[in-house]
């Protein structure tokens, strides 16, 4: 075949392979984007209510502990880890919320689903502030805090990732269909492996606020990924399943490589082929939620992830109502420490 040849609509969609873009009902022009009720789509709406019932703020983190673990407990390595993975997370939140603003939020005219957009660019803000709060608080010397935060131009492997997510932001040749598969890969699959690395510092027994923030962020980017699904599911003309496959696909080289080669697990003791096995297990179950068939057909190699997603939701709000009363930002002593 032809490498230069541009693919048949056949070959690129599924569904009503003949459907323009303007007549998506999710995406054609409507008076009707201003006004809310009657709900046209209730599954739609149903998952913004879920991601309203969820909202949390920076505030309710507490991270005296962690300050203590970051001196004392945790080992030069382990400190390279965390502070990498905080710096690509501080970066791609923002990229997350430039894609909503930019793109989607303009594209999409369903109300419900604009609904969730809103909240979602609200929470992305909030996921934001606390990765930057975090590095802002166990780091401790101002050029390498502006390195970390900087990390999309300082460090190589955060870029890559970033470029990426980036170029689908910017890309005017690709469908909506695509573009929604391009970005729950960002937030189903770059995420996992890193959330994963910090869950099993929780499992140490380490930095509670920081893994008690990636529970919650984990629990947001879950709901994200699962609407980006939702919505694609609604699509009348969705991108063919070789077409969603090659896009999760190179989403998966990337994130492997950034974990096992650029800034391995091994740095924090785990396994860098067990999770390589684990972001091909999270692949193919975005694909599946994509409608599109496994590809890596890979099982899950850590067992306590799945106890987190299971305890996930009501050791949130455990958790929140014995915080509640500490709601306040305030520095301890002269330094970086916060009681939040």
């Amino acid at each position: 075949m032809d490498a230069s040849r541009q693919p048949l609509a056949a070959e690129r969609f599924v569904g009503e392979v003949g459907l323009s873009e303007d007549e998506e009902p999710l995406l054609a022009l409507s008076k009707r984007r201003f006004v809310l009720y009657p709900i046209q789509y209730p599954d739609i709406w149903k998952m913004y209510k879920q991601a309203q019932s969820s909202f949390w703020t920076t505030e309710e983190i507490t991270l005296s502990q962690d300050i203590w673990d970051w001196n004392n407990r945790l080992n030069d390595n382990e400190r390279h880890f965390v502070s990498h993975v905080l710096a690509f997370f501080a970066a791609s939140d923002g990229i997350v919320n430039e894609n909503l603003v930019e793109r989607f939020s303009n594209e999409v005219q369903a109300p419900e689903a604009r609904s969730f957009y809103g909240f979602q660019i609200m929470m992305e803000n909030i996921h934001s502030e606390t990765y930057s709060l975090l590095i802002d608080t166990y780091i401790k010397d101002a050029a390498q805090r502006e390195y970390l935060f900087d990390a999309i131009d300082t460090i190589p492997c955060v870029k890559k990732k970033a470029d990426w997510a980036l170029r689908w932001i910017s890309d005017k040749e690709s469908t909506f269909a695509e573009r929604l598969v391009a970005f729950a890969a960002v937030e189903g699959i770059f995420f996992s492996g890193s959330f994963a690395s910090i869950f099993w510092l929780k499992k140490r027994g380490l930095m509670p606020g920081l893994t008690f923030s990636n529970e919650l962020i984990s629990r947001d980017e879950g709901m994200h990924t699962d609407f980006a699904c939702l919505l694609f599911s609604h699509l009348r003309r969705r991108s063919h399943p070789n077409v969603v496959r090659k896009i999760i696909m190179e989403a998966v080289s990337i994130e492997k490589e950034f974990l096992t080669s650029a800034l391995s697990v091994d740095l924090i003791g785990m396994n860098a082929t067990l999770m390589c096995q684990y972001i091909e297990f999270v692949a193919d179950r975005l694909l599946e939620a994509l409608g599109s068939p496994k590809h890596y057909h890979t099982t899950n190699p850590f067992d306590f992830m799945d106890m987190i997603s299971l305890q996930g939701k009501a050791n949130f709000f455990e958790k929140r109502v014995a915080e509640y009363s500490k709601a306040s930002i305030r520095p301890s002593g002269g330094d970086n420490s916060r009681i939040l």
